[in-house]
């Protein structure tokens, strides 16, 4: 008789590996609201003059959305949706715009404004120095 693995034994490690995969894939977007992997501290993202009053720029590579809610007033937020992890399209109106499932921020804070999502866009940090917003 040889010493080969029994079906049970083999169903059981091909589910374990399985199961080790799925849970594996489970933090691809995490709950930080989207670190940002690829920018690095100090990195110039926009003048001043390039964020609209009222609205903001999305920068994708980056995964930050920059706001200016009122004159000289600069907020930063990550750019991924928490409702179901979207790139956001764009700030414009007094809110930051989710076009997957119509989710809104408030360009101020963050905060929701109309659903579906039910958390605030985590905010990120910046610096502005003259005319020149880097990440902090």
């Amino acid at each position: 008789m040889t010493d080969s693995p029994t079906r049970r034994t083999l169903l059981l490690a091909a589910g374990a590996a399985g199961a080790t995969a799925l849970t594996g894939g489970c933090g691809e977007y995490g709950t930080d609201g989207g670190s940002s992997a690829g920018a690095s501290s100090g990195q110039e993202l926009a003048r001043t003059a390039d964020i609209p009053v009222g609205g903001g720029k999305v920068f994708a590579d980056e995964k930050i959305v920059v706001t200016q809610p009122k004159k000289g007033e600069f907020k930063a937020f990550s750019n991924i949706c928490t409702h179901q992890q979207c790139p956001v399209a764009n700030a414009s109106d007094g809110t930051i715009n989710c076009t997957c499932h119509g989710s809104r921020f408030h360009l101020t804070d963050g905060s929701v404004a109309r659903p579906p999502a039910t958390k605030p866009l985590p905010e990120k940090q910046i610096s502005v120095q003259g005319d020149v917003i880097t990440l902090a």
